[in-house]
């Protein structure tokens, strides 16, 4: 992560203008000249000025909209942009409304010049709620590209509320989100949101497989300019560039966010009475470091909220992946969890010293995006620095690259036969680990920072072509115990490590 140190200026801001909030009657901006520096520049002249809320105002009955009543409001697809201009993306918008209040100026840039796309009522249609006949302006877009079918459109991602932004590989359904900048998240005195105040939307060549698009972030803490070129895909990925400019400094940013929703699975179910095998987006967190470790990292959903702090130095990458894939994995036909994307950002550039922070939240609703993970840099980020961090995103099945080492693609928890331990039980799979005999086992590496491990064993599973580990563990009354666990032979790993905080429930 690169940092520089800007002065302060009183030069006129003539690009700020595109980046206020207008109210919820004002026209778009006007038309403006566009390039490269753009966005930053308006990024960097913006952590000048005070912050100031964008406008939230909204007539009735929109800003009182309930879920339902929202979701009757439909883009027009004849509408969108770029339709029936021969090229492969279109874009359609986000109504104002239900919890989506804010408003976002959105532009399409082409020759140079970036033009306001203006709202209009006649874009929507209006199912339970009477169109208004001011300039209400849009909450946020989706993209539109053939990604599963060349004759046809199919939603590749969407920019919608604070920075939260989300995308699918060929083939998925929409889980967890991406976010902008995550400022003080699980503090005691409450969560900083960034928004995406202005997005510009650079006009695609005809036939291209590549879209670009600028966004602006505004927050009481900071500002930032985001630079993201999106390649759909069987794999979608965002090549995504930054620039972060504090107002204050900034102790608890967490970078190259993450958000994902875990209920239930194997490993943790005790409060769910639930027909359902495992309800949940994501199900581990998944580590590359520096030191060229492997590392998985189950989640759990807690009673009390715990953060979990993984210290690197030049990370290779992290993400939070759905390892489980098969529909008896859920047995869910609504919601398919077992097509929802695996999210792994693959740092570009030196990042230097930080740790992967994961939070866990409780929740008892599928519903709450309740599992953050993120990038937090070793010092803090310092008022009128500028910071450039660059990453690329990877929606898909898995995360890229090859796997040499086997994986952990269970996890199962609960009281051991005798009623009075904890049993866990992992299945590590991978092609490190076939051609072992069960007569000739590979080697244990096991351990735990509390309490004692009163057996741990290894067994060929021959139904899952791997090898499980059985744990039992003594807690000795310990509310929480971190465990870990990996398959060895002689000084080399077959495995991934697996790393479990076990919590009291």
């Amino acid at each position: 992560m690169l940092r520089r140190v800007f002065l302060g200026a009183s030069a006129s801001l003539p690009l700020l203008a595109a980046a206020d909030h207008a109210s919820a009657v004002d026209p778009a901006p006007a038309a403006t000249p566009f390039d490269g520096s753009t966005v930053r520049n308006m990024a960097r002249q913006l952590a000048l000025q005070p912050y100031k809320a964008p406008d939230s105002t909204l007539p009735a009955p929109f800003k009182d909209l309930d879920f339902s009543a929202y979701q009757g409001i439909r883009f027009d697809p004849a509408k969108s942009v770029w339709r029936g201009q021969g090229r492969k993306f279109t874009v359609q918008f986000f109504h104002r409304g239900y919890i989506y209040h804010d408003r976002v100026n959105i532009f399409e840039v082409a020759d140079g010049r970036a033009d306001p796309i203006k709202y209009s009522s006649d874009m929507f249609t209006f199912e339970k709620v009477a169109p208004s006949a001011g300039d209400l302006g849009f909450a946020g877009f989706r993209i539109d590209y053939p990604l599963n079918h060349a004759a046809g459109l199919d939603e590749v991602c969407a920019f919608l509320g604070a920075s939260y932004f989300r995308a699918v590989g060929k083939g998925q359904g929409y889980g967890l989100s991406a976010r902008g900048l995550a400022i003080k998240t699980a503090d005691a005195s409450g969560e900083e949101f960034p928004v995406f105040r202005s997005f510009w939307l650079e006009r695609p060549a005809q036939g291209a497989d590549i879209i670009v698009i600028h966004a602006l972030l505004d927050s009481p803490s900071a500002t930032a300019a985001f630079r993201f070129t999106i390649r759909p895909g069987a794999d979608t990925v965002f090549d995504t560039e930054t620039a972060t400019y504090p107002r204050t400094d900034i102790a608890q940013a967490g970078l190259a966010p993450l958000t994902s929703m875990f209920l239930f699975d194997a490993n943790d179910r005790v409060r769910f009475d639930d027909w359902r095998a495992a309800v949940h987006d994501s199900n581990g967190l998944q580590l590359h470091t520096g030191h060229d470790d492997r590392i998985w990292r189950p989640l759990t959903n807690p009673r009390d909220l715990q953060i979990s702090s993984f210290e690197d130095t030049s990370p290779r990458g992290f993400g939070l992946a759905q390892r489980q894939r098969a529909f008896v994995d859920y047995q869910d036909l609504e919601s398919r969890y077992e097509k929802r994307p695996s999210l792994w950002v693959e740092p570009i550039g030196d990042w230097g010293q930080g740790v992967v922070e994961l939070v866990e939240i409780p929740s008892d609703r599928e519903v709450n995006d309740n599992m953050v993970a993120f990038w937090r840099p070793h010092d803090p980020l310092r008022a009128k620095g500028e910071y450039l961090l660059n990453y690329r995103l990877h929606w898909g099945w898995a995360p890229p690259g090859e796997v040499k080492l086997a994986q952990a693609m269970q996890t199962r928890c609960g009281l051991s036969f005798d009623q009075k331990h904890r049993q866990f039980i992992i299945d590590f799979v991978g092609d490190s680990l076939k051609g072992l005999k069960a007569d000739a086992p590979p080697a244990l590496d096991t351990g735990a920072d509390k309490g004692k491990i009163v057996s741990a064993v290894t067994q060929a599973n021959p139904d899952v072509s791997g090898w499980r580990v059985s744990i039992e563990l003594d807690t000795q009354d310990n509310k929480l115990v971190e465990l870990h666990a990996r398959l060895m032979q002689g000084d080399q790993p077959l495995t991934e490590t697996w790393i479990y905080r076990w919590t009291q429930g």
